[in-house]
């Protein structure tokens, strides 16, 4: 029998933010492997029979082998992580993975909501532009690499989305973000942080890209730096479409 291996994005870890997709390819598997704290994420809402495979953190590699190689024994797996699979997920490894083993197995790839739109419906509409993903995390990319990426993003005027901001250790890597997009907009720039985006004890706060230094960030938590036109209305950032200036709002307001 051949085997399958379903890489599982499972949103921000409550059932409501899982699709019907996600759910049902995790009640259907053989065997559940995942990160621990993932694993405890979903554990509630599925079966007491369920088996789950759970190893901790910075042990990605040796999940995927133990996925893959299950699969390859014909088994039905998922292999799940929180947000989407394929956005810093598990995704990529995955199919390396199974290449190195030279695996004869079906992989499929089950997206799910990733961080940064689920911050951004907390927030209002701050993505409703150009944006990009940057993870401030330099255990797999070299921070000057990183540096650049930020530097691209304020020349090109994009929203931007950073995950993994700061860390016990990483403890000024926003602030040299926020001093490089400071080239390019103003320090004036709406800029949202949310602390457990989908999760209990979810909060947000929105400041500027000028105090983003002094404001309470850590590993969980994701910061939303507006283009050029982004605003604040309330308490919600909100970045333009465009309709306005183009004249497609005229008579309604």
């Amino acid at each position: 029998m051949r085997g399958r291996l379903s890489v599982v994005g499972f949103g921000p870890g409550a059932l409501e933010n899982m699709t019907i997709r996600a759910e049902k390819t995790i009640r259907e598997a053989d065997e559940v492997v995942g990160y621990t704290a993932y694993i405890d994420m979903i554990r509630d809402y599925f079966p007491a029979d369920t088996k789950y495979v759970s190893t901790g953190m910075m042990r990605e590699v040796e999940r995927c082998k133990t996925a893959v190689e299950e699969a390859m024994s014909g088994k039905n797996v998922a292999m799940v992580s929180s947000g989407d699979s394929g956005i810093y997920g598990m995704a990529g490894i995955v199919y390396e993975v199974a290449e190195e083993l030279g695996a004869d197995i079906d992989i499929d790839v089950v997206p799910g909501m990733t961080a940064a739109s689920t911050a951004a419906s907390v927030l209002g509409a701050p993505l409703m532009h150009d944006m990009t993903i940057i993870s401030l995390s330099d255990l797999m990319t070299p921070i000057d690499l990183i540096m650049k990426r930020i530097d691209c993003a304020g020349q090109g005027d994009f929203v931007v989305a950073l995950y993994n901001p700061k860390s016990k250790k990483r403890t000024d890597y926003l602030e040299k973000a926020a001093e490089i997009l400071m080239k390019y907009r103003s320090a004036d720039t709406p800029a949202g942080i949310v602390r457990n985006a989908g999760r209990e004890g979810e909060c947000k706060q929105i400041t500027t890209l000028g105090k983003l230094k002094d404001a309470d960030v850590d590993m969980f938590s994701i910061v939303i730096i507006g283009n050029s036109n982004t605003y604040v209305r309330g308490d919600l950032m909100i970045t333009p479409r465009g309709y306005r200036e183009k004249g497609r709002m005229d008579g309604i307001l």
